[in-house]
């Protein structure tokens, strides 16, 4: 059965998952990328994201690589897409990625402003939902048919999908840094409550791997 993932989200050692002030300079807020600095150097991130056929083996990125396995389609908030906000202006806006986004399949925005579907090289389009977090998903997995529906940013968008029990399985990436400011993923949020449990760990010189699952209900 499809499920709803949500992979490779950094977490800094004081709980947030992206800094303040997020800008088209700062895409992740202030300080936000070195939450990810574990997985720039995998040779799946430089393949899928920049293209380049370099980059490290070993479990991180094994975890990189695990998040794109089996998706079908993905769910994203605006703020992931770029940092406008209110109505559309900047039409020629088609995201951080260039081009060519990694995603590689139906890509579904969460807005309240309609706008046309983007089609991308590579197999990536583009879709704006005005209908909520539960439309979004209906459109993705129907999109993803018996493969995953990634869910990716921001923090927000995430814990809507978590208070609403939809998210099967969230893999954090905690890394050595301190934001000290931005956007706790947690806040509010009791996962114990939600039924998740801790299913997996790994260490690395980068990162602290976990994947929580929620239990059947």
């Amino acid at each position: 059965m499809s499920q709803l993932r949500v992979s490779c989200i950094g977490l800094s050692l004081d709980g947030f998952a992206a800094g303040p002030e997020q800008s088209l300079e700062h895409p992740m807020g202030l300080n936000g990328l070195e939450n990810q600095d574990w997985q720039f150097a995998t040779a799946t991130f430089q393949r899928r994201v920049l293209g380049r056929e370099e980059g490290e083996a070993g479990p991180d990125d094994d975890f990189v690589a695990r998040g794109f396995e089996n998706v079908g389609a993905w769910i994203m908030g605006r703020n992931m897409f770029g940092p406008e906000r209110g109505p559309w202006q900047d039409e020629a806006w088609k995201g951080w990625w260039g081009d060519t986004p990694p995603f590689h399949a139906p890509a579904f925005v969460l807005t309240h402003h309609a706008r046309d579907p983007i089609e991308m090289a590579g197999g990536t389009t583009f879709h704006f939902v005005t209908e909520g977090i539960h439309g979004a998903l209906e459109r993705a997995r129907e999109a993803a048919g018996d493969r995953d529906v990634r869910l990716g940013g921001g923090v927000a968008t995430i814990q809507q999908y978590l208070r609403a029990r939809l998210v099967d399985e969230l893999h954090l990436a905690i890394a050595p840094v301190l934001l000290g400011a931005g956007e706790r993923l947690f806040a509010g949020i009791d996962m114990r409550a939600l039924g998740y449990r801790c299913v997996e760990r790994v260490a690395t010189d980068r990162a602290t791997h976990v994947v929580l699952r929620r239990s059947a209900e």
